[in-house]
């Protein structure tokens, strides 16, 4: 190194050292400027005497030993949660007791014991709420400055039962009060009335202005939770200074697989077809329980399991109406305590009869069942016959056998008088013959040839002209 390079170097390690002098000369004079003025607040009297002490302790922000505000603000979440569900079990427990209306009459009465009780297994036992041991958090006198965690004393714990518990129950009681006594719409309202519902919003406001300060205070700090914790001097912290946070991932894990598992679940399900593979397994176990039953009788009929229903009755409505009854015994009972059988409800609209059996059926009844199956065919209800299709119920009508076409033979009427003994044996119409018109024309049926050659008449020869016709 040159001697040029070096005093270079020299110059600017002096320039570094006056400018670091002179940044502590400013500290300290800003330091006695704060302290000054620290002394000058400490002299104010008690309320002003204090501004000092908690400008230092919102400034700073390492405090003394803040737990993790997300602990903190989860055990909130997790009493929260808590209460709720405690609220809607004995809901439940008692929604059939006075016609209904217990919950709602009574729901503040039921809140109170309900936050009495956990008030007194938690922090009154324990000094920590239910979240809070969850967080691995308990609560502690922040009054105390020494390294040792103190619990809270016996009445900072009665007055913060008094205000969580009597307190937001005696505060929701007068607001319903108010709510029911204040008649906003009409000009006779009480004065006095008006003015406690507009002291009760004005105090309302304010808390909620408190709360929201006093909660930005604890995201900066993370020393005291809310309101109340603030007031009393209770904070939330670890119960041992050796304690590591330990995120467990177990829950949101099991979570995630049980929600990946439904969701493949719900796509897979309507490819694999489950219902026919249950109508499959039903009715294969329905065939199995036959063949145990019938042990080999050939000369018992098959009969359906409502095979003794009226005939005016549908077995499909009358089945969806009766699922409980599972036995001929039951099912008779109870259609004869109920008096489905022959009503309105089960009687056949629109029949349909299955093919091949010819059962009779509604038509929506029969129709929905086939088109269940998928063309794999039902089990008839009142025969046990399988069901692929069905048709409109003729109504027991017999329909005449349709006759062939016959043919009509015209002759002259003189030819038909020597042949009307023969047709009279041989064919069930009546014939109408009348004479003495030379050329009037008879139908006859063709069975005979009737062809005539008459040589004293001279007449010319008969012809034959057939014609089709449908009787």
């Amino acid at each position: 190194m040159t001697s040029t390079n070096f005093a270079q170097a020299q110059q600017r390690l002096a320039a570094r050292r006056q400018a670091r002098e002179a940044d502590n000369a400013a500290r300290i004079a800003a330091q006695r400027e704060t302290s000054r003025a620290r002394a000058q607040i400490d002299r104010l009297p008690f309320p002003f005497s204090r501004l000092g002490s908690a400008w230092d302790s919102v400034s700073s922000q390492e405090g003394t030993r803040p737990a993790f505000r997300v602990g903190q603000v989860d055990a909130e979440l997790l009493d929260d949660e808590l209460l709720e569900l405690l609220r809607g079990q004995v809901g439940d427990a008692v929604k059939y007791f006075a016609g209904g209306h217990l919950k709602d009459d009574w729901s503040a009465e039921i809140l109170l014991a309900l936050r009495a009780i956990l008030f007194k297994l938690t922090v009154w036992d324990n000094d920590a709420t239910y979240g809070a041991a969850l967080q691995n958090l308990k609560y502690t006198d922040a009054r105390t400055n020494g390294s040792a965690m103190v619990p809270p004393s016996k009445w900072q714990k009665s007055l913060y039962g008094l205000t969580t518990v009597l307190g937001k129950y005696g505060w929701e009681k007068w607001e319903n009060w108010l709510l029911e006594h204040d008649d906003g719409y009409s000009d006779d309202s009480n004065p006095r009335l008006q003015r406690m519902s507009r002291i009760t919003s004005r105090i309302t406001t304010l808390h909620a202005g408190a709360a929201f300060v006093s909660f930005l205070v604890f995201l900066l700090q993370g020393r005291y939770r809310t309101l109340l914790d603030r007031v009393l001097r209770m904070r939330l912290a670890p119960p041992t200074s050796q304690v590591s946070r330990e995120v467990s991932f177990e829950y949101l894990n099991r979570q995630l697989v049980w929600h990946a598992f439904t969701e493949f679940l719900l796509f897979i399900l309507p490819l694999v077809g489950i219902n026919r593979w249950r109508r499959w397994i039903s009715r294969t176990w329905r065939k199995t329980k036959e063949i145990i039953s019938t042990k080999g009788d050939d000369e018992k009929t098959t009969n359906g399991e409502l095979g003794f229903l009226p005939e005016r009755t549908c077995a499909i409505c009358y089945q969806d109406q009766n699922t409980l009854a599972s036995t001929e015994t039951e099912i008779m009972a109870a259609a004869a305590s109920s008096g489905v059988i022959g009503s309105a409800q089960t009687d056949i609209t629109n029949p349909y009869e299955t093919i091949p059996c010819g059962c009779v059926y509604c038509f929506v009844c029969l129709a929905t069942r086939l088109e269940r199956e998928e063309g794999e065919g039902w089990t008839c209800l009142r025969c046990g016959e399988l069901v692929k299709e069905c048709k409109p119920w003729s109504g027991d009508v017999l329909e005449p056998p349709r006759k062939s076409p016959t043919s009509k033979v015209v002759a002259f009427s003189d030819d038909v008088k020597d042949v009307e003994s023969d047709m009279e044996m041989e064919c069930e119409a009546d014939v109408e013959a009348d004479g003495g018109v030379d050329n009037e024309f008879v139908d006859v049926p063709q069975d005979k040839d009737y062809s005539t050659d008459n040589t004293d008449t001279g007449d010319s020869e008969g012809f034959e002209e057939t014609m089709d016709q449908d009787e």
